[in-house]
């Protein structure tokens, strides 16, 4: 049952009064909104319910039990959690990728040893749940969240709106307003509106449309494609997972909001990134801030000296990679995400050395390196670029904490360095590049980079993904669709509109009266069915 669809339209159509109704009584109201849910759940699969019911009994009492334990057994009971929800996850999204690659492997090496295939039907949502639950039971362990109820917990973890494809809501965000008394009529349901009227325009219209005119013909036959062809039909696709995604996520936020809970902002222009620091702050920042708190940091962060931040990077990059999908070109995703934020992180800190040492003087907040975008936490200030570290004690940015041997990785980051630096040098003595045409050359790069990584994430293999490339210097007759090629310059101009004219966009939108409001988005709906295609096709997200 998606978002765009007439079924969920009159189901929702049922949900919303029933919420509105049961909202001063919210014992009532959780009990509506979890059998909502599983109704919704089960219409992806009913065999997945009992899943979503069993994660939901299980990570409730495991939260019981480390908070009430100490010490060790505390640990062992957050081991067994972890171990628990990844085995869970594991098993049923990789075990196929695991049975395959190990017998391919088994194949190279002239063993001939066929593993057995488990047929195993994928649960939707579960990387989404899973994580959720996770960070539930671990910020229990921390001491930042008391257990709740089996009844909110479950109102947390099966809660619709972000139940298949996120966002990932924390815990500590959603469960005090699901405790708050609400009246209805202080809902801002216009808000709610605009953003579901937002999201539908981006799935069904331009994702739909980008996927059919240049991505799909683009990636299922590549050999048909000339240099000018693939390389917008990439861009296409860059344009067509931010619609796809971000449409997703508009929709679940204004739903949530007409249901009375606020979610928190998922997507931020990520496509007017001048660095890829700037574009993970920026892309899917529920799961870069997860990645940050719940697997960057405890790894060690950019605590224990560069050879370890950028393996941290490298870790969680390769991880986080490998959680959107059980194939290798995840992984060969994960890793130039996690290489370029490596060579990133080095680039930033080194250049902050350098004007430490040329101008001795305080730097500013925005000069000083956040390693991977969202996921480090921004350290406090000190002068020079220095920043202390969990014992208080002061680092420079490019120094190493614990002076251990550097291995290939830093050594080549070293090298990379050491030839930019000069490169850079001869280039500053010879042409003076003005400041605007700086930004943009920035962006320019950092996009181009992006798109490399998106060939591997939408490619069906390496050599998909690499006849695709190939294609981009290949000869040939020039077909360009106009249309393509407008809907791509367009979406990417709509990254550049100051975020604050949305906003009062939206206020403004809010302030009509509910006539003039149902007119709008009747108008627009119109609109969406006239442009969009018939039919509406999964979104990108639901099969991660």
């Amino acid at each position: 049952m998606l978002f765009p669809t007439i079924s969920f339209a009159v189901f929702f159509a049922v949900v919303l009064p029933l919420s509105w109704l049961t909202l001063p009584n919210r014992t009532l109201w959780r009990l509506v909104m979890v059998a909502a849910s599983w109704f919704f759940y089960g219409c992806a699969g009913w065999g997945f319910v009992p899943l979503l019911i069993g994660s939901t009994v299980v990570n409730h009492a495991l939260a019981w039990v480390i908070f009430r334990s100490e010490g060790n057994r505390r640990k062992w009971v957050v081991r067994g959690a972890v171990a628990v929800n990844l085995g869970a996850l594991g098993y049923l999204k990789y075990i196929g990728f695991l049975s395959t690659s190990t017998t391919s492997l088994l194949d190279d090496l002239g063993l001939g040893v066929h593993l057995p295939l488990p047929k195993v039907l994928l649960p939707a949502g579960i990387s989404f749940f899973t994580f959720q639950a996770l960070s539930y039971v671990i910020d229990v362990n921390r001491r930042k969240l008391q257990p709740v109820s089996l009844l909110d917990f479950a109102v947390y973890l099966s809660f619709f709106p972000h139940l298949l494809s996120g966002p990932i809501v924390r815990a500590a965000e959603f469960l005090p307003q699901i405790r708050r008394r609400i009246d209805a009529r202080h809902i801002d349901a216009g808000r709610g509106l605009w953003l579901i009227a937002r999201g539908l325009f981006k799935k069904v219209v331009i994702s739909s449309y980008l996927s059919s005119q240049a991505v799909d013909p683009l990636f299922g036959f590549p050999h048909q494609h000339g240099g000018l062809e693939a390389l917008f039909g990439i861009y296409a696709y860059a344009i067509q997972i931010y619609a796809d995604f971000s449409g997703y996520t508009d929709m679940a936020i204004g739903l949530a909001l007409l249901l009375g809970v606020r979610f928190p902002l998922n997507f931020d222009s990520p496509y007017k990134s001048r660095s890829l620091q700037e574009f993970w702050r920026r892309w899917h920042m529920t799961l870069s801030r997860w990645l940050r708190d719940y697997l960057y940091i405890p790894l060690g962060g950019n605590r224990r000296g560069n050879t370890r931040t950028y393996l941290n990077l490298m870790a969680t990059m390769l991880l986080g990679g490998l959680w959107h999908g059980a194939a290798w070109t995840f992984v060969a995703w994960g890793a130039l995400h996690g290489v370029g934020l490596a060579v990133g992180r080095l680039r930033v800190a080194h250049q902050t050395r350098r004007m430490a040492l040329r101008q001795p003087v305080a730097l500013s907040a925005d000069t000083v390196p956040q390693g991977m975008g969202t996921l480090p936490p921004p350290p406090p200030r000190s002068p020079l670029g220095a920043s202390p570290d969990a014992n208080g004690s002061s680092v420079t940015p490019g120094e190493t904490e614990d002076r251990a041997p550097a291995g290939p990785l830093v050594l080549a980051l070293v090298r990379y360095r050491r030839f930019s630096d000069a490169l850079e040098d001869r280039w500053q003595a010879r042409v003076h590049i003005p400041r605007p045409l700086r930004h943009a050359i920035a962006w320019f790069l950092t996009f181009q980079f992006v798109c490399l990584g998106w060939v591997f994430f939408r490619a069906t293999s390496f050599s998909n993904a690499t006849e695709v490339l190939s294609r981009l210097f290949a000869s040939g007759r020039v077909a360009l669709d106009p249309v393509v090629v407008l809907v791509v310059v367009a979406a990417l101009a709509t990254q550049f509109i100051p975020s604050h004219w949305s906003e009062a966009a939206m206020a403004r939108f809010s302030r009509w009266s509910v006539l003039a409001q149902a007119l709008a988005l009747g108008v627009v709906l119109i609109v969406i069915d006239v442009w969009g295609p018939v039919g509406v096709a999964p979104f990108i997200y639901f099969r991660f």
